[in-house]
C-alpha cells in the first residue's frame, strides 16, 4: 500500500481532490482488471476512452480515479486531473515501483529494422561478462532465464515499470529493450532512465500512424533527447550509439545531448567494419584492426553487430571480450533463420516486413544462392497501405520468383491487400514468374514443391510470430512449422 498524496508529488497534474492519507493498493488502466483499493487511470485509447469505464472501475473496487477530462471531476470519488493520462501513468507507475529503471543499467534500441537482433546481441555480450539481464522486446520479455510473453514491442508504462521492478527484485543489473516509435510518442517510456540509446536505421514503416517520415523520425529521436535528462548514474556515462550510414543519422546526432559513438560500413566512424565478407554461414569483417567472425549472415547483421559492439564498449566491457561474445551467437528466432530438413535447397524464415527489410534479406539470399531466390511474402492489414506496392516492387526486382500471399490481414479483406501489392510486382515480373495464393499455408507448400537444387526460399513477414490475425482473431500459424511440414510432404 502506498500513500497516494506522496506519489502525486512526482506527477504532472493540474489539481486533485484527495482524502488525506488515502492509500492505494495498486494501479490499473483496464477497468476489467481493477481490484479493491486500486487507482484507476482513464487513458484515452485509439478505439475507446477510459473515462467511459470509470463506473465499472469503481464497482470493481477502485478507490480513486485519474482523469484528463474535467467533466469527470465528481464529489462521488477522489480524483486527480492531469493534462495527459499517459504521461501521468508513466510518472506515477515509476514512483509506485520506486523508480526501478534507475537501479538498472538500461539500454534502449530504436530504429525500423534490426532492433530484435541488436537487443539480443547486447544481452549476449552482457551475459558473457557473467551478468544477468532482462530483455523487453518483440519476441518476448525475459527476466534472467524466465520468459514472459508480451503483446507489443514496448509495453504500456505500467507494465514496463512492473517488469523493471521484477528485474530489480530478482537481482538483474542490466535491462535491454526495443523501443518503438509508438512507445516514445505515447509516453510508455517516459520516466525510464536510459544509460545507452542505440539507433539502427529509419525506413518507411508505421506511416498509417505517423503520416510522414519526418514525424516518424521525430518520434524516434525522443529516446535520444531523453538521454542524460535524469543525470549520470554513478560509474556510467550516458552514451548515444548511432548508425551514421543512415540518411536520418544527423537528426539523431542533433537530438543527443550526451557523448555520441558512431558505427558504419561506409564512413569514418568510432567503429567501422572493413574487409567485409558475406557467406551463407555468416560474415567476416575487421573492426579497429581486429577480426570478427559471425555466425549470422548479411550486411544488415554487420550493422547489428557493430551497434551491439559499440553498446558493449559504452557499458565498459573490453572490446576483445565483446567481439568474442558476438562470435558465440548462433541464430535468432525468425531472423534469417534456416529451416532444418531441406535437402538440396534452403528455406529461410525472416521477419522482414518493410521494403528496406525485404531488400536486405533478399540481397543476402542472392549473394549465396546457387539457384533461384523464391520469396513468399504479403503485407499486414490495418497498417500503412502505401508501402504495399513498394514491397511488391522490391520483392519482384530482387527475387527470381515471388509467391504473394497473406500476412496478418487483421480486419482488412486479404484479397484487397494482395491487389495493393500486385502493381509493384507487375512492374518487374511477368505472369510466369510470380504466383498469387491467398492461403499462406498453401503458398508455403507451393514454394517448397517448386524448389529445385540450389534454390533459396525466403518466407518473409512473420518471422518469430506463431499466429495469423484474421478478423481480430489470432489463429496458430508458425512459418517455421509450416515450412517443416511442407518439406516433409515434398520428401514423401
Amino acid at each position: 500500500m502506498k500513500v497516494l498524496a506522496d506519489l502525486l508529488k512526482e506527477v504532472t497534474h493540474k489539481k486533485h481532490c484527495i482524502l488525506q492519507g488515502l492509500m492505494i493498493s495498486g494501479i490499473q488502466y483496464d477497468s476489467r482488471k481493477v481490484e479493491l483499493g486500486n487507482l484507476f487511470i482513464a487513458v484515452k485509447g485509439f478505439q475507446s476512452d477510459g473515462h467511459q469505464y470509470i463506473r465499472q472501475a469503481l464497482d470493481n473496487g477502485a478507490i480513486a480515479v485519474m482523469i484528463s477530462d474535467e467533466a469527470y471531476c465528481s464529489n462521488e470519488y477522489p480524483w486527480i486531473l492531469v493534462d495527459d493520462c499517459r504521461l501521468a501513468m508513466a510518472e506515477i507507475s515509476s514512483a509506485y515501483y520506486e523508480h526501478p529503471s534507475k537501479k538498472l543499467k538500461l539500454i534502449g534500441v530504436t530504429g525500423t529494422n534490426g532492433k530484435t537482433t541488436t537487443t539480443n546481441l547486447i544481452c549476449h555480450i552482457i551475459e558473457a561478462q557473467g551478468q544477468k539481464t532482462g530483455l523487453v522486446g518483440t519476441i518476448h520479455n525475459r527476466i534472467g532465464d524466465r520468459i514472459l510473453e508480451g503483446s507489443r514491442t514496448t509495453p504500456e508504462a505500467l507494465e514496463l515499470q512492473q517488469l523493471f521492478a521484477q528485474m530489480v527484485e530478482e537481482g538483474i543489473g542490466y535491462a535491454v529493450m526495443e523501443v518503438s516509435s509508438h512507445a516514445l510518442e505515447l509516453q510508455r517510456v517516459a520516466c525510464c532512465d536510459f544509460d545507452v540509446a542505440v539507433f539502427t536505421n529509419l525506413t518507411q514503416d508505421h506511416l498509417d500512424y505517423h503520416v510522414t517520415m519526418e514525424n516518424y523520425c521525430k518520434a524516434k529521436t525522443i529516446l535520444f533527447r531523453m538521454l542524460g535528462a535524469n543525470g549520470e548514474q554513478a560509474g556510467l556515462q550516458k552514451t548515444a550509439v548511432i548508425n551514421i550510414d543512415d540518411p536520418w543519422a544527423n537528426q539523431f546526432m542533433v537530438a543527443s545531448n550526451v557523448p555520441v559513438v558512431t558505427y558504419s560500413m561506409q564512413k569514418d566512424a568510432s567503429w567501422k567494419a572493413e574487409d567485409v565478407q558475406v557467406g551463407a554461414e555468416g560474415v567476416r569483417y575487421t573492426v579497429d584492426g581486429q577480426p570478427v567472425v559471425l555466425h549470422l549472415t548479411g550486411n544488415f547483421n554487420v550493422y547489428n553487430s557493430l551497434a551491439a559492439l559499440a553498446a558493449g564498449e559504452a557499458l565498459g566491457f573490453p572490446v576483445e571480450e565483446v567481439i568474442h561474445a558476438l562470435e558465440q551467437v548462433g541464430g535468432i528466432a525468425g531472423r534469417f533463420q534456416t529451416v532444418s530438413g531441406a535437402a538440396d535447397y534452403s528455406v529461410i524464415v525472416d521477419y522482414a516486413h518493410t521494403p528496406d527489410g525485404l531488400e536486405n534479406v533478399i540481397s543476402t539470399a542472392q549473394a549465396f544462392a546457387k539457384g533461384r531466390v523464391i520469396t513468399v511474402f504479403g503485407c499486414g492489414g490495418d497498417r500503412d497501405r502505401t508501402k504495399r506496392p513498394l514491397m511488391g516492387e522490391m520483392a519482384a526486382k530482387l527475387s527470381d520468383y515471388c509467391v504473394v500471399t497473406s500476412d496478418n490481414p487483421r480486419t482488412e479483406n486479404p484479397e484487397q491487400i494482395l491487389q495493393d501489392i500486385l502493381p509493384g510486382v507487375e512492374k518487374h515480373m511477368q505472369a510466369d514468374t510470380y504466383h498469387v495464393e491467398i492461403d499462406r499455408r498453401k503458398a508455403i507448400h507451393y514454394a517448397v514443391q517448386m524448389a529445385q537444387p540450389g534454390d533459396v526460399i525466403l518466407l518473409a513477414g512473420k518471422g518469430h510470430e506463431n499466429y495469423q490475425d484474421v478478423n481480430g482473431v489470432k489463429h496458430h500459424f508458425d512459418d517455421y512449422e509450416v515450412a517443416q511440414e511442407a518439406i516433409a510432404a515434398k520428401q514423401k
